[in-house]
């Protein structure tokens, strides 16, 4: 292992060590990670009670059915992700391509049903026309809604020159930008839990610390598989005695 390999400096390895070292050594870094969990929970509790921003233009996108406003961006959901991915004339990449960072995002997006439960809608949006648009995603295999800006919108959110996730959330026909990642915190995003930790309702489980009147269900109760949500309104018996040793143990003390 630290032999030079391919012309690379040679490795300097950790010690190796016995079972119960490594399991000692395991156990005195778990204490760390589950201070930063509980760090980021901390976080996302501060980022639910961040102030709204009253969003008063009425932007237009294109979509693959015509002109769309932010409003209809939500798809009758209460909050709304908008990731601003770049792929359009001067990008590396174009026209076969987008950005190799924002395709990157989209291949980690984890199947978009499951913010949809939780009330929420996830959309990507471009300057490229909806046709170059449905081109890439075929050849891709995303299935990420995914819109044409045609307006100040991207200058607007602080995306028009790199990339970037706004969250709104709306009250009736209002909407509101409640929260922006961009920069190395798009990193994290993807996966379905980092996307409801940044937005405004979180993932509205009963052990968040979130404001009062806030909607919240029991943790594991909601999940689904992706193809089913639509067909189960209730969870299944089964699945409540499963999920109900799992909240067992997530509330024991070292969790």
């Amino acid at each position: 292992m630290n032999q030079p390999i391919g012309g690379q400096p040679a490795m300097q390895p950790p010690p190796i060590v016995s079972r119960q070292a490594w399991e000692a050594a395991r156990e005195q870094l778990l204490v760390k990670e589950k201070a930063q969990t509980r760090a980021r929970d901390a976080l996302a509790a501060e980022r639910r009670r961040m102030p709204w921003m009253a969003v008063e233009k009425a932007y237009e996108f294109e979509g693959p059915d015509g002109k769309v406003s932010l409003l209809d961006l939500f798809e009758g959901r209460r909050q709304l992700i908008v990731y601003r991915a770049f792929f359009e004339p001067g990008v590396f990449g174009w026209p076969d391509h987008a950005c190799r960072g924002c395709s990157m995002v989209a291949d980690q997006v984890a199947h978009v049903a499951h913010l949809n439960a939780r009330d929420t809608t996830l959309v990507f949006v471009s300057r490229a026309p909806q046709a170059d648009i449905a081109r890439l995603n075929a050849r891709m295999g995303w299935e990420i809604p995914w819109y044409t800006l045609t307006d100040a919108f991207d200058a607007d959110f602080g995306v028009d020159e790199w990339h970037g996730t706004n969250v709104f959330i709306r009250d009736g026909d209002r909407v509101f930008r409640t929260y922006f990642i961009n920069s190395r915190g798009d990193e994290a995003m993807g996966g379905t839990w980092s996307y409801l930790d940044i937005t405004p309702l979180g993932r509205q489980e009963v052990w968040e610390d979130s404001p009062e009147g806030y909607p919240q269900t029991p943790p594991y109760k909601w999940w689904n598989w992706h193809d089913n949500y639509a067909a189960e309104a209730a969870p299944d018996p089964k699945w409540v005695e499963v999920s109900d040793a799992g909240e067992a143990t997530f509330k024991t003390p070292e969790n």
